[in-house]
């Protein structure tokens, strides 16, 4: 069994509070944190070992190993694994409800990192989903048809090759203009994920518009599901 040692980070103290204990008190904020018990009863049964030499917090076996010199020794458990080990002054196990705070800002923490998370995973929308003026689309479907290259003079009065796309999924069609080197990477019935397209209205018809930060990839698994 590997020991946890209480870690020497935490956040800024309070007026009452040196750095140490600042640290110690979010420590076992944390471990009330990630074993889903309240940290007021948490702190109550340390207080309670403390004064009776063992005590249980759900999971969390609570053992006071030692006293002397104004401060007492702590060994807290599990049936599996030793979960933290450290000393605490006694005047601190007199205060009342001091993890709370600490308990607080921590699950505010960890709400927060939930939702980044969740907000970096990619979410693909349906075709009959698309609105024109959407941006930043993301899409998977299957190629219907795709005509064949041709020029185009542009307003630069330069040429560029394009190409036009059909695509499908089990909620409709869309069309999928291709410029250049794009017109070459796909074929029909091809399984394709798009990041970061547009959608725009042109004579009343919707269409998906790559820009520079569009990605197009064809997916070599034809077998996956559109969902």
């Amino acid at each position: 069994m590997q020991r946890r040692t209480w870690t020497m980070r935490g956040r800024p103290r309070g007026n009452f509070h040196s750095p140490g204990d600042t640290r110690l008190f979010e420590y076992l904020a944390e471990i009330s944190v990630k074993h889903m018990v309240d940290s007021n009863e948490f702190f109550d049964k340390i207080v309670y070992a403390w004064e009776n030499r063992r005590s249980k917090c759900n999971e969390l076996k609570i053992e006071c190993r030692a006293k002397g010199r104004g401060r007492a020794i702590f060994l807290i458990t599990t049936d599996c694994d030793v979960v933290a080990q450290f000393p605490i002054s006694e005047y601190l196990l007199k205060e009342a409800a001091p993890l709370k705070e600490f308990a607080y800002i921590i699950e505010r923490e960890k709400l927060a990192l939930m939702k980044k998370r969740n907000e970096n995973v990619k979410r693909y929308l349906k075709i009959r989903d698309l609105k024109a003026g959407m941006k930043r689309v993301n899409l998977k479907a299957q190629v219907l048809a795709i005509s064949k290259p041709q020029l185009a003079l542009t307003r630069y009065n330069d040429y560029v090759m394009f190409a036009n796309a059909i695509l499908t999924d089990e909620t409709g069609t869309i069309k999928l203009t291709l410029w250049n080197s794009r017109t070459n990477m796909l074929s029909i019935n091809n399984i394709i994920e798009i990041e970061n397209a547009n959608v725009a209205a042109y004579r009343g018809e919707l269409q998906l518009r790559m820009g520079r930060n569009s990605k197009l990839d064809v997916i070599e698994n034809c077998d996956l599901a559109l969902s």
